[in-house]
């Protein structure tokens, strides 16, 4: 059958369809008053989602050219940063970070392990003459399933007194609690094909006073991604370039959805699904590649012994109509990723559960009895 494609990864993930209709609408003028009170909603909207009364700026780009702006707006050549890395995206930080000059400390852990914070105390408070600027890390690590303790890696930051933190939200934000201006983050990078619920096109930066401070004292080379550009366009309810117009009518549709939803039942939602995915691999039989504890509610990564993840997912796909995410670099083949990110609800589940048991089935490699992580995914949903 055509056209029942089910995304089951870590974005683009599924999009409603008043979003898609609100897409569908004649462009407008992004000069137009009509236009300035879209961003004006919009604006509103994006700091009710990010939990802070300080600027959220919309970029036309993927969730890396906020990263990019992130970095190239509050520092300055040869800065020295701590960079977390445990992952595909904590490794493009790095990459991101050396590209500019900059001088670059990498906080590592293995794959599948979160980052542990004290490693960041240590190299902070080693730091006597204060000559670390910034700490960068990718809060909810889409390549391993894993979520790193933001509060307390910013804790530590926060005691330094003089480093600002960087944050790689973009399969965090709208999944779980990421309260900007409760926890005093500085810069927070998110983009539109995860939590948000809309296509992939926009980005977004939310930046603190912290931020922009550095920002008048930023010397890195910045043009299409100058971030001071964007804040003063946004007071006036503008941009400073052409703007994806039609996406943001899907984000004011999509926030509208959110809003309506509240913040506390989507990161219960979201909470509920990985709870719910875990039961179900564990009781198929099939190994969590997370460390025990450390699992985002974004998605669930999984490593099936004796089998080639990527046969799994060809049979999930071809029989089933559903994507399942494959692993990246050396995971290649050894585990494949279960989003549970956005407009997903307990039946997505029940059928990627099923799906997964039947393909097992027809591969001849089912570990257990046949219905039993559907069982536990049932289970889990009606208890949480």
């Amino acid at each position: 059958m055509q056209d029942k494609l089910s995304l089951m990864i870590p974005g683009p993930t599924p999009v409603p369809e008043r979003v898609l209709l609100a897409m569908a609408r004649h462009p407008i003028g992004h000069r137009s008053a009509e236009f300035q009170a879209i961003v004006a909603r919009t604006t509103e909207q994006l700091q009710w989602l990010h939990q802070t009364s300080n600027n959220v700026l919309v970029l036309a780009g993927s969730g890396t050219a906020a990263m990019e702006a992130g970095i190239i707006n509050v520092l300055s050549k040869g800065d020295r940063v701590l960079c977390g890395d445990n992952g595909k995206f904590g490794e493009r930080w790095v990459k991101v970070a050396q590209a500019y000059g900059l001088d670059v400390q990498v906080i590592k852990a293995e794959w599948g392990s979160p980052l542990n914070p004290e490693d960041f105390r240590i190299a902070l408070e080693a730091d006597s003459n204060k000559k670390i600027k910034a700490v960068i890390i990718t809060h909810s690590e889409t390549s391993t399933g894993v979520l790193n303790d933001l509060e307390s890696i910013n804790n530590h930051v926060k005691a330094h007194g003089e480093a600002l933190i960087v944050v790689d939200a973009v399969t965090s934000l709208g999944a779980c609690n990421v309260p900007i201006d409760q926890w005093a983050l500085d810069v927070v990078c998110s983009g539109s094909q995860k939590g948000y619920m809309i296509p992939p096109g926009l980005s977004f930066v939310a930046m603190g006073e912290r931020a922009w401070n550095a920002y008048k004292r930023s010397d890195l080379p910045k043009f299409y991604l100058d971030l001071g550009k964007y804040r003063k366009s946004a007071a006036e309810n503008s941009n400073p370039f052409t703007p994806a117009i039609n996406l943001y009518f899907a984000l004011e549709a999509s926030l509208e959805m959110m809003q309506k939803e509240g913040l506390e039942a989507i990161f219960a939602r979201h909470e509920r699904h990985r709870f719910a995915t875990c039961a179900a691999m564990e009781a198929i039989g099939l190994s969590l590649y997370a460390a025990s504890g450390s699992g985002s509610p974004a998605i669930t990564a999984v490593a099936p012994k004796g089998i080639d993840a990527e046969l799994i997912r060809k049979v999930v796909k071809n029989r089933f109509q559903i994507l399942l995410a494959g692993g990246q670099d050396h995971l290649k083949g050894e585990v494949f990723r279960i989003g549970h990110l956005g407009f997903v609800c307990d039946r997505d589940i029940l059928c990627a559960v099923a799906a997964i048991e039947a393909a097992l089935m027809e591969l001849g490699a089912a570990p257990n009895q046949m219905g039993a992580g559907v069982a536990a995914a049932a289970a889990a949903l009606r208890s949480v």
